[in-house]
């Protein structure tokens, strides 16, 4: 008996593996054209002719577009299942970033860019969907940080070895081979996961409107997008203008960026358990101000530039994912597609405003207003966050939803 109860605990132990590996993948794949875009920033605005702002404008159209049918998408996945929502995600991503590697001028690209808004408003209600589906409650704050850490996967992807491939077969070769990446990602998605049920009607009326806690971590995921997404677009270019740095290093910035992330996300998930996940929001966004003063200070201590990377990926970006722990906790029953959706419609919201105001301010080479910028976006959401945990403290509100 006891042999087959440990036999029984490592078989779901491996099949948990496989799903977080899978999950990780396509969160990774949901933003890696962006990340690409960043990454490759120098290389682009070289020998494609993007300007600065052009620049900044690719994350904007992706995430407004992700912005505007994350609802949707939230819904379609309540209705349909991961499985088939994942599958749609990963091939929609090899086609947008097998587009980007064909674009003639920024234009193309721009358009390119706007059809990868489809997976990333897919991504995480997929996702937590899956989560929510196969993991039980003690294990899901560790498995939704490994998941969530996959985009971070992809930014570790696009700033190390993708960049350094470009350097070899050009940017074109790099993304194109990110695309076949994504196609075999799909194979794997559809034959690795379980049927979904058949598809159910949608709600009569579904409110598209966030209440109560995901409203408030909406508008947390909004300023906290903000900073981020100009970190995400600016850092490589701000290291090749103003820091000197060639484009190969000042790619590796958002590597670093991304394996730091990856610590971040994995560690405060697991440690955002009811009663103390409520304040972690504020605390994260309280270092991701530490962290933009940094990078404002490498302007006269270039080293600097390196712990700045590492601490926006510690505290900034793990905030997203602490947030979609939070919503697991509190989503309405059967809505933890859509709930995931409207938090996730704020934080796509943020990335499409930051990068433009940011851009404006990188097109005359005032980097050191920009980061300053960007410290503010951080701080109002460490404001809202706070707000927020201190009204929950008081209602007393701190027990887990099943959804």
């Amino acid at each position: 008996m006891a042999v087959r109860t440990t036999s029984a605990k490592a078989a779901g132990a491996a099949a948990e593996g496989r799903l977080t590996a899978l999950l990780t993948a396509a969160m990774a794949f949901s933003m890696l054209q962006l990340f690409l875009l960043g990454a490759l920033g120098p290389r682009l605005v070289g020998e494609l002719g993007v300007s600065p702002t052009a620049l900044g404008l690719t994350t904007t159209i992706g995430f407004a577009t992700a912005a505007v049918l994350s609802p949707v998408g939230g819904r379609m996945v309540d209705r349909t299942g991961p499985r088939r929502s994942l599958v749609v995600l990963l091939l929609v991503s090899a086609a947008a970033l097998a587009l980007i590697g064909a674009a003639p001028g920024p234009g193309f690209l721009l358009a390119a860019v706007a059809l990868g808004g489809l997976p990333q408003a897919l991504a995480n209600p997929a996702t937590n969907k899956a989560v929510l589906a196969a993991v039980p409650p003690s294990r899901r704050g560790a498995v939704t940080g490994m998941k969530q850490s996959g985009v971070q996967l992809g930014a570790f992807a696009a700033g190390l070895p993708l960049a350094a491939l470009a350097g070899g077969v050009g940017w074109r070769g790099a993304v194109w081979t990110a695309s076949t990446a994504a196609v075999l990602a799909a194979l794997w998605a559809h034959r690795a996961l379980p049927a979904d049920p058949p598809a159910r009607a949608a709600a009569p009326h579904p409110s598209p409107v966030p209440r109560g806690a995901i409203a408030w971590l909406a508008a947390f995921s909004l300023f906290l997008g903000c900073g981020i997404a100009s970190v995400n677009t600016y850092v490589a270019l701000f290291g090749a203008q103003r820091l000197g740095m060639g484009p190969t290093a000042a790619a590796a910035l958002v590597a670093v960026l991304g394996i730091a992330g990856i610590a971040g996300r994995v560690g405060w998930s697991k440690a955002a358990r009811p009663g103390r996940a409520e304040w972690l929001p504020g605390l994260l966004a309280a270092g991701a101000v530490l962290a933009a003063g940094l990078l404002a200070a490498a302007l006269y201590v270039r080293p600097l530039v390196w712990i700045a990377a590492v601490a926006v990926g510690v505290f900034a970006v793990s905030g997203n994912a602490v947030s979609m722990v939070l919503v697991m906790q509190r989503a309405a029953p059967g809505r933890a597609g859509q709930d995931s959706a409207l938090v996730a419609a704020g934080f796509f919201a943020g990335f499409a405003v930051g990068p433009p105001l940011f851009g404006r301010l990188a097109e005359t080479g005032r980097y050191g207003p920009g980061w300053l910028l960007v410290a503010a976006e951080f701080a109002v959401a460490g404001a809202v966050a706070t707000t927020w945990a201190v009204r929950e403290r008081r209602r007393g509100t701190r027990t887990e939803v099943p959804a």
